[in-house]
């Protein structure tokens, strides 16, 4: 029997862990979402509202319009590898092959690639994919094929990956009340010569909570989005299938606590300016005065704020500068000096703000 691993924040494996999750674990994957378009309609789907159902590509959260916008944030993130991801990224899969070509180009076959799909598409595309670079695809089925998942087209594709060279397996939400229906999903995915089985934590977001309540689902603490009752669920499932197929659980906290905030370190320590601190959860702090150029201009004046340590943010409207250096000025600037914490990610999401 494979040994089984506790991992931070809930998470656990049975069995050697997906290549594609180790970088994700390190912070060193990039998200690539080729497109927001699907077609299998899940109703637990988190996909934020601004992507959801778009055809729109991000890298993380950059939005993508040419290759060189993916190939920046791969280097902001010093990304090891990409998840290719949407939607269903192979809804389109010209530009899905083409991305992945491009990365492999530019950063090497050591760049690991997998890609997350419903498993709707013909058996030539996976031979394709397989040409242009990938190295793991992860099928995603709906849970009422999870019992009859043997004789699915999302089975032959599966073993057709897995005869490629690729690694395959299958990841899916550990919904509450489907024990069965997933120690079934794990027994064809054995039979079918797959290398893992990932249960994610099902999750509540913008776009699924009405479903979820409707359902009958609620949250696991006051501190998680987590589904009530989808931890529990998948952490037995780990310990209690015992095959050759590796088994993981990645919780909420996990995705949150552990991925994300490594990946914003690394994206944090190559986007960091002189006047901007980072901190142990990888965010910026900085020091703002709202107005228009002519406040940085008065800055820099009568105020001696030397160039290095601070700029000026037109898109905002505002001065920025170093939070010590405006703890000094911030009474010549009542009602516009805050210190804001902010993600270091391409849409500089404000955490919080504290008003000097």
């Amino acid at each position: 029997m494979a040994a089984l691993r506790e991992l931070p924040r809930g998470s656990r494996v049975r069995g050697a862990l997906p290549r594609g999750c180790v970088l994700c674990q390190r912070g060193a994957k990039m998200v690539l979402l080729v497109t927001g378009r699907c077609g299998a309609g899940c109703w637990y789907c988190p996909l934020s509202a601004g992507k959801a159902g778009r055809d729109v590509v991000f890298a993380d959260e950059l939005r993508v319009r040419r290759a060189a916008d993916m190939f920046l944030e791969a280097r902001l993130i010093d990304a090891e590898g990409t998840g290719v991801t949407g939607g269903d990224p192979l809804c389109a899969p010209r530009r899905t092959l083409s991305l992945i070509r491009a990365l492999k180009r530019r950063f090497g076959r050591e760049h690991h690639i997998h890609l997350y799909t419903a498993g709707n598409f013909p058996a030539s595309l996976v031979r394709a994919l397989r040409r242009s670079g990938l190295d793991e695809m992860r099928f995603h089925p709906a849970p009422p094929l999870w019992e009859r998942f043997d004789g699915t087209g999302a089975a032959a594709l599966l073993r057709e990956a897995v005869g490629s060279g690729m690694a395959a397996g299958a990841e899916v939400p550990a919904i509450p009340g489907t024990g069965r229906a997933l120690r079934s999903l794990a027994r064809s995915l054995e039979r079918a010569g797959a290398d893992f089985l990932n249960l994610n934590e099902l999750e509540y977001s913008e776009t699924n909570f009405r479903e979820l309540n409707r359902r009958g689902f609620g949250v696991r603490d006051d501190v998680s989005a987590g589904v009530r009752g989808s931890e529990g669920l998948a952490r037995g499932l780990v310990e209690g299938l015992d095959g050759r197929l590796a088994v993981h659980y990645c919780s909420s906290g996990f995705k949150d606590g552990v991925q994300l905030r490594r990946r914003i370190m690394r994206r944090a320590r190559n986007v960091a300016r002189p006047f901007e601190v980072v901190t142990p959860d990888g965010t910026l702090l900085k020091g703002i005065v709202e107005g228009p150029p002519s406040v940085l201009r008065r800055l820099r004046r009568e105020h001696r704020v030397p160039a290095a340590l601070s700029a000026y943010d037109r898109r905002r409207g505002r001065a920025e500068l170093a939070p010590r250096v405006l703890e000094r000025v911030a009474g010549a600037f009542p009602g516009k000096a805050f210190v804001v914490e902010e993600y270091p990610t391409a849409d500089a999401l404000e955490v919080e703000r504290r008003s000097l």
